[in-house]
C-alpha cells in the first residue's frame, strides 16, 4: 500500500510551534515590544533565506533519508544557536582579543557595547561570507548545466568554466579591486585576508565531497554502491552537511549584523533569526519531498542570482556603504519569484507544442 503523499502544512508545523514558542520567551523578556521584534527578525531572516533553501534542497535531493534527518535534527541546532549565537561570539572574541566569558557577559548586560563591537568587524564578516557566497554562485554559473534560464549570456559563463581554477581567480580579483575602496589601508588588509579565508572554506569544505566520496555523479549514485556499509553516499552526505553549514553562516551573517538595526539584545536576536533558521530547514524538506526544483527548471537559476546579489552586497557594504536589508531581501525574492513565472511558462509552452 503506498504511502499517502505528505500536506504542504506538515513540513512547518515544527517551525510554526517554534515560532510561537519564541514569540512567547521575547514576551517574558521584554513584553510586546521585544515579541513584536522577535517576530520582525524572524519575517527578515526567512525572506532572506530563501534562496539558501533553494540550494540545500539542490544538495538534499542526493542523499537517503539518514542523512537528511541529520541535517534538520543537528543541523537545526547547530544553525540555530550556533550560527545565530556561538559563531557571532567567537568572531568577536577573535577579532577584538577579549575572552569568550567577557564576549557573553557584554552581549547580554552591555549590549550596546556588543553591538559596536559586532559593526566593527563587519568589514571581516563580509569579506569571509561574500566571497564564499561568490565561489558558490560562480561554481554554478561556470558549470555546463544543460538548462539556461538566460540562454546566450549564461551558455558563454559556463564556457569559460573549462578554465581550470576560474572561480578562484574572478573571486581573488573582485577581493583585490574592493581594497581600493576602502579609505584605511588596514581595514582594506582586514577585508582581504578574511575573503581569502572564505575562499579557503569554500575550496575545503567543496572538496571534501571529492576527497571522502569521490565526484557529484558518485554522490548520486552511491545510495546502490554504499548501502549499508558507509559508503560513497553516506560519506559524500558528511562533507556536504559541513558545507550546507558554513553555507548557513555565509547566509546568516547579514541577518546577523541587520539585525541590530532593530535590537542589541542577543537574546532576541538569537530567537528571532533561530524562527527564520527553522522555517529555511522547513523550506528545504518542502522543496526535496515536493520535487520542486524538477517542476520550475529556472527556479534553481534564480536562487543563484539571488547569491550572487547578496555576495555583492555584502562586498559593497564592507567599506560602509548602508544597505538596508529589505532591500537584499526584496531582491532576492524578486529574483526567484521572477524564475519560478518563467518556468511556469515555459511548462506551459510544453505542453502546447
Amino acid at each position: 500500500m503506498s504511502a499517502q503523499p505528505r500536506s504542504a502544512l506538515s513540513f512547518y508545523w515544527g517551525s510554526i510551534i517554534f515560532s510561537v514558542l519564541a514569540v512567547v520567551a521575547g514576551f517574558a523578556l521584554g513584553g510586546i515590544e521585544m515579541a513584536f521584534l522577535v517576530a520582525v527578525l524572524a519575517i527578515l531572516e526567512t525572506s532572506l533565506s530563501f534562496d539558501n533553501a533553494v540550494v540545500n534542497a539542490k544538495i538534499l535531493a542526493n542523499w537517503d533519508e539518514r542523512w537528511r534527518r541529520i541535517f534538520l535534527t543537528w543541523g537545526i541546532w547547530i544553525a540555530v544557536f550556533g550560527m545565530r549565537v556561538v559563531f557571532p561570539i567567537l568572531i568577536v572574541t577573535i577579532a577584538t582579543g577579549i575572552g569568550p566569558v567577557q564576549v557573553i557577559d557584554m552581549a547580554l548586560n552591555r549590549p550596546d557595547e556588543y553591538a559596536t563591537a559586532m559593526t566593527a568587524i563587519h568589514h571581516q564578516v563580509a569579506g569571509f561570507g561574500g566571497t564564499f557566497l561568490l565561489m558558490v554562485a560562480l561554481g554554478f554559473f561556470f558549470e555546463d548545466k544543460g538548462v539556461y534560464w538566460l540562454g546566450w549570456a549564461e551558455r558563454k559563463v559556463a564556457r569559460f568554466g573549462q578554465i581550470e581554477g576560474i572561480s578562484a581567480a574572478v573571486a581573488l580579483t573582485a577581493l583585490i579591486l574592493m581594497t581600493n575602496v576602502f579609505e584605511n589601508r588596514d581595514t582594506a588588509v582586514e577585508f582581504l585576508y578574511s575573503g581569502v579565508w572564505g575562499l579557503i572554506a569554500y575550496i575545503i569544505s567543496h572538496g571534501l565531497g571529492t576527497l571522502l566520496g569521490g565526484t557529484e555523479a558518485d554522490a548520486e549514485t552511491g545510495a546502490e554502491e554504499g548501502a549499508g556499509n558507509g559508503g560513497t553516499f553516506v560519506k559524500a552526505g558528511l562533507a556536504g552537511f559541513m558545507y550546507l553549514e558554513i553555507l548557513d553562516a555565509s547566509f546568516s551573517f547579514d541577518g546577523v549584523i541587520g539585525a541590530f538595526a532593530l535590537t542589541n539584545y542577543l537574546p532576541v536576536i538569537a530567537l528571532g533569526l533561530g524562527v527564520g533558521a527553522f522555517f529555511v530547514r522547513s523550506m528545504t524538506l518542502h522543496l526535496v519531498h515536493a520535487g520542486t526544483l524538477g517542476q520550475f527548471r529556472y527556479l534553481e537559476h534564480g536562487a543563484f542570482y539571488a547569491i550572487l546579489v547578496l555576495a555583492g552586497l555584502l562586498y559593497a557594504s564592507a567599506p560602509g556603504y548602508h544597505i538596508p536589508e529589505w532591500i537584499t531581501g526584496l531582491l532576492g525574492a524578486a529574483l526567484i519569484l521572477i524564475s519560478l513565472g518563467h518556468s511556469i511558462l515555459a511548462n506551459r509552452r510544453d505542453r502546447n507544442s
